[in-house]
């Protein structure tokens, strides 16, 4: 399993946000080369965060893309979600009816556990925690 560049560019993206004025307005071409991300594949990745309330765009000359609300308000798994749905390792971890097999799997149970632990951890930080590491060189509390 990996990170996809759109989950990846969508969380550098937005921890550069975070380290702005929430009433800061960030032009996509500023965020895109401070964090070396394509400025087109970002300028996607922002609608979907737009569009379900993460950041907010602006338009105009001046236009750009704000955070929404406070960044220890905006938690990592809202963020992956907002890009790539709810986050599950196999179609069979949260419909059964997916599944070919037939009575009990123990891979599907194995998925499940770690599917819980991996949510768990994105859903324990928020933005605010990931711009502090990244302030900070490392993390500073303990996952």
């Amino acid at each position: 399993m990996q990170f996809t560049k759109a989950e990846e560019y969508g969380i550098l993206g937005v921890v550069y946000l975070a380290d702005k004025d929430i009433n800061n307005i960030t032009p996509l071409s500023e965020i895109a080369e401070a964090q070396d991300i394509p400025e087109k594949f970002l300028a996607k990745i922002f609608q979907s965060l737009s569009k379900t309330g993460i950041i907010r765009s602006h338009r105009g000359v001046r236009g750009g893309f704000s955070l929404s609300r406070q960044a220890s308000d905006i938690g990592i798994l809202d963020i992956l979600e907002a890009i790539q749905g709810p986050y599950h390792l196999m179609k069979c971890t949260y419909n059964r009816n997916n599944c070919d097999k037939e009575g009990f799997c123990s891979l599907r149970e194995l998925l499940i556990m770690a599917e819980d632990q991996l949510v768990s951890v994105f859903g324990k930080y928020t933005l605010d925690d990931l711009n502090n590491w990244q302030k900070n060189g490392g993390v500073t509390t303990q996952i």
